[in-house]
């Protein structure tokens, strides 16, 4: 005579007290397996397939499709169990069950091995249970897989401490064994935060046999293209070394740019004056980088790194000044030492410098390295704006574009002034928007009227 246990709808984990019938998986009279999903249900969080811990046959089920149920409300009944040799037909007892070793919450299995622990403190519901007779369907009853079994997760050798559903599904899905788990809850139990980690732990190596396969399909698409009279040029020197900085900016940074256009023609005024003086010329992009200290001296958090390492954002005191140069070698990004303590001379004098050493190749490493903000003016290749790529490591680049002249409103009427785009792209781990636009603000502002600057001097 077999036994009717009642399973109810789990504790799905996360938080969730219940669940959506979205489809049942089996019909009234079906033989199901241990640990062989039933129904799937949705919770807030996800979709949900839901397995039975016991192996018998489906003779009741609760809910209709669409229909929501707390978690402990009955789902299915099942008949488990068959007669064994000396039992009730002979007067012995009958067979003991067995149920699946993937306890879920809110109940247990019964007659468990004695060799198994509670992975929860959690005291489980008893099964309910009824005797039934010739009424239940005559179809063969399946009798419950020991718990050495093969389980849904591919694996044998007896039960996993796994409780949730979601844990079980989301190891399945992405082909992990979770007997290779030690489990980070109580007595061993795995949790989703396990697999997720061991699942990071994966995906690197997945990735890179992804990426070793799509190097492999451009060499191969770039072999047809040199047979098709394509070439190929070699990605190394200043333009392989340009390719790494770069591309490691895009991987590790999550930038963002914010712009705004400027009234430059007071600024022109006031440096047609100083070289009116008769002293030596002052360069517009020294004057730019005046402002550009005069800015980060009021907003720090942009003269900085991250340091990934130790977790921590690296605040400069001084300010090493990159500005963009193109040579007939490639982009390079010259660095002018302690910018903050040089007036609008020096700095002319020393981007002069390092201009002529970049053109004649003479630039040292030193030279190089070590920026702590860039200054790019793209404006002299005719552009208005760009959304340039951060100098790793730093975390920020200021962006100007061409002077030209346009319309604009000045003092309440439409004139032609000398209009100016400036752009700002900056590491947003280190500052929010705020920060940023504050900085690109007063640097407008130095622009549309150089005295401001005075305030600093």
């Amino acid at each position: 005579m077999a036994q009717v246990l009642e399973f109810k709808l789990p504790d799905l984990g996360e938080g969730l007290t219940e669940a959506e019938i979205v489809r049942w998986l089996v019909q009234v009279g079906d033989v199901v397996a241990v640990d062989q999903p039933v129904v799937e249900v949705e919770t807030a969080k996800a979709m949900v397939e839901v397995p039975c811990p016991y192996g018998g046959v489906v003779t009741a089920r609760f809910g209709e499709e669409g229909t929501e149920l707390p978690v402990g409300a009955p789902l299915i009944t099942v008949a488990v169990g068959t007669p064994a040799s000396g039992g009730p037909a002979s007067g012995g007892p009958a067979a003991p069950l067995e149920g699946s070793g993937n306890v879920l919450v809110g109940y247990g299995t019964s007659e468990a091995p004695a060799r198994r622990r509670r992975v929860r403190s959690v005291r489980p519901e008893p099964a309910a249970s009824v005797t039934v007779d010739a009424a239940v369907p005559a179809a063969p009853v399946t009798p419950a897989a020991p718990a050495s079994a093969a389980t849904p997760d591919g694996v044998s050798g007896g039960p996993v401490p796994v409780i949730s559903p979601l844990v079980r599904r989301l190891a399945r899905e992405n082909g992990l064994d979770l007997r290779e788990l030690t489990g980070s809850g109580p007595e061993g139990l795995i949790l989703r935060a396990d697999v997720e980690s061991a699942l990071r732990v994966a995906v690197p190596r997945e990735q890179a046999a992804q990426a070793a396969q799509a190097v492999q399909a451009v060499q191969q698409t770039a072999g047809s293209s040199a047979l098709a009279g394509g070439r190929r040029v070699p990605l190394k020197g200043v333009r392989g070394a340009v390719a790494d900085k770069l591309s490691r900016s895009r991987r590790e940074i999550p930038d963002a740019t914010c712009w705004v256009d400027a009234d430059a023609t007071e600024l022109m005024r006031a440096r047609a004056a100083m070289n009116a003086s008769g002293m030596p010329k002052i360069s517009l992009l020294a004057l730019l980088a005046r402002i550009c200290t005069a800015a980060l001296a009021r907003f720090p958090e942009l003269n900085s790194t991250v340091d990934l390492a130790a977790r921590e954002i690296v605040q400069f005191d001084q300010v090493h000044l990159g500005f963009a140069a193109q040579t007939e070698r490639g982009l390079v990004v010259p660095v002018v030492r302690d910018a903050q303590a040089r007036d609008a001379e020096g700095l002319t004098a020393e981007f002069a410098r390092l201009t002529e050493a970049g053109r004649d190749g003479r630039l040292t490493p030193g030279d190089l390295t070590g920026g702590t903000f860039t200054l790019n003016n793209y404006g002299v290749f005719g552009v208005d704006g760009s959304t340039p790529i951060i100098n790793h490591p730093e975390a920020a680049m200021l962006g100007v574009g061409r002077i030209i002249p346009k319309p604009w409103v000045h003092e309440g009427e439409l004139a032609v002034r000398q209009v100016v785009q400036l752009s700002l792209t900056f590491d947003h781990r280190v500052c929010d928007g705020g920060t940023a636009g504050g900085f690109l603000r007063y640097v407008a502002d130095c622009v549309e009227q150089p005295a401001v600057l005075l305030r600093t001097l």
